[in-house]
């Protein structure tokens, strides 16, 4: 009996064992990423650097690319502006107001959109779970004059809680999409169970889907907070009195043909980001579980 070859042949390798120089075929793929990276940061470290040197070294030609020196000088004119209507600090209360009332509102639909098209079958429920799709077809752009007539007509402008329903109307079909995937991987036998102990579908809604759906709702929280936060159209349309502004609008109105404070709008365009950039890194976790969880159907 011939014992068995248990040799490799000479041209196979094993897995895991590659040569030493195989990462150096990545070399050009890794400038590639390098260079994208620089690319998308350096808006905001130029932004940093603008706000924290004197301004007469960033408006200089050819500018530092690194401070000259360190300033906090800008954050107290910003933050001390005796004007009410022009401080940073009251249109990101605005902006954070805004952004929650759109979340909550949001939220709140969604979970009962999502529960209809991912409940039981009824009848004109992929009509209208197309219409929903549909409606993001439509720019902004387009509806904001009509948009603009109906609300002066009715005389609802100047109110940071009428522009928070136009940033639902727009964001919610999205919403309620995201929320319907996740609905749709709860099994249908802890529905069934639930209905046969004698739970209410909405009780069932409140009692078991919405807790198995948590990152989910994470989720469309987090799309509706910053399409609010960042939306700026009809904020800009809808809105008239200053001391409403968003930090959107706010930034915005700032620069003019004449004399735009360069390091105050970039000082407030830094606090503008901060906010936004803590809340994703505090909801990151639970944002990729929503967004992947209707990846695979349970």
């Amino acid at each position: 009996m011939n014992p068995v070859d248990t040799t490799l042949p000479a041209h196979s390798t094993v897995r895991g064992l590659a040569s030493p120089h195989h990462w150096t075929r990545r070399i050009p793929v890794y400038i590639l990423v390098l260079l994208f990276c620089i690319t998308t940061a350096f808006p905001v470290y130029w932004m940093i650097v603008a706000v924290f040197q004197p301004i007469e070294y960033s408006l200089q030609y050819p500018p530092p690319f690194f401070p000259v020196s360190i300033q906090f000088d800008v954050f107290n004119e910003i933050f001390s502006e005796q004007d009410a209507a022009r401080r940073i600090d009251i249109w990101i209360l605005n902006s954070v107001v805004l952004a929650g009332i759109t979340t909550i509102v949001c939220t709140g639909l969604s979970i009962l959109g999502a529960f209809a098209l991912s409940g039981r079958r009824w009848r004109g429920q992929g009509a209208f779970g197309l219409l929903l799709l549909t409606t993001q077809m439509l720019p902004e752009a387009l509806i904001v004059i009509p948009l603009y007539a109906t609300i002066d007509r009715l005389h609802l402008k100047d109110s940071l809680f009428v522009l928070a329903l136009v940033d639902t109307a727009f964001v919610l079909p999205i919403c309620i999409w995201i929320l319907k995937n996740v609905f749709d991987t709860i099994p249908t036998e802890i529905r069934d169970a639930a209905l046969v102990d004698g739970c209410t579908r909405m009780k069932m809604l409140w009692k078991i889907m919405l807790p198995i759906s948590a990152p989910g709702l994470v989720a469309v929280g987090v799309v509706a907070f910053f399409h609010a936060w960042n939306e700026y159209l009809f904020a800009a349309s809808l809105i008239s009195d200053r001391k409403l502004y968003t930090a959107s609008v706010g930034l915005g109105s700032m620069i003019s043909m004449i004399d735009t404070p360069v390091d105050k709008l970039m000082a407030g365009g830094l606090m503008f980001s901060i906010f936004p950039v803590i809340f994703y890194l505090l909801v990151q976790r639970y944002i990729v579980a929503g967004l992947s969880a209707g990846a695979v159907k349970g």
